[in-house]
Formats: structure tokens, sequence, C-alpha cells
């Protein structure tokens, strides 16, 4: 925005979304969460940038990772798309879950 100089307004008009949208998204230091798909998708036009790009800053910005790796396994495009329907609470359980299985699994591996 600031290369182009355009404001928070010329922004949200661009991608059809309110200027407070916009102005809350850019300023706040830690989101509770990512916008909402239709959110991104427009703030990803609005700003003319790619929308994997403005999806990886929102991940950023609420304290998640991101996965950059191509999905072959129907099981694993599943659990993924899953997850961002559960709250951050039950993902939390999520991964505890799965890194409980993880150290499990390294654990029968060092065994005889």
């Amino acid at each position: 925005m600031e290369d182009r100089r355009w404001s928070y307004g010329d922004v949200a008009q661009r991608g059809g979304l309110p200027r407070s949208t916009v102005h809350h998204i850019a300023t706040t230091d830690r989101l509770t969460r990512p916008p909402n798909p239709t959110t991104l998708e427009r703030l990803a036009i609005g700003l003319e940038v790619p929308l994997d790009t403005v999806r990886a800053a929102a991940a950023d910005a609420a304290g998640l990772s991101t996965w950059h790796q191509t999905v072959t396994d129907p099981e694993i495009d599943v659990l993924v798309a899953g997850l961002t329907q559960l709250s951050p609470q039950d993902r939390r359980h999520v991964q505890a879950l799965v890194e409980s299985l993880l150290d499990d699994e390294r654990r029968r591996n060092d065994l005889p």
C-alpha cells in the first residue's frame, strides 16, 4: 500500500470491502483468527496481490502456521480443510493429539 500510495479506503473500494475492515486487518497487532475466506479474496483483489500471499499474511498475523506442500492424499485434504472449521481451542486439542501420536510413533521406532 505504501509503495503504491494507497489508503485503506482505496484498498477497500478496489476489493469491495468496508474501509473499517481493511483498517482493522492492517492495524491489529495480533488477530484472534484470520478473516473469513471471502474477506481474504476481496482483500487480495483490493491489494492486487495473489490470494495465497494474503492468506499466508493473515495466518501469520493470527499466529498460525501455513503449509506450502501440495496435498495429494484426500484424507489429508479433508483433515486440513476440517481444521479450519474448528474453534482455536479445538484446534489446540487436535494439535496436542497429533503431537502425542507422533511422540508414540517415535518411541516405538526407537525400541529394538
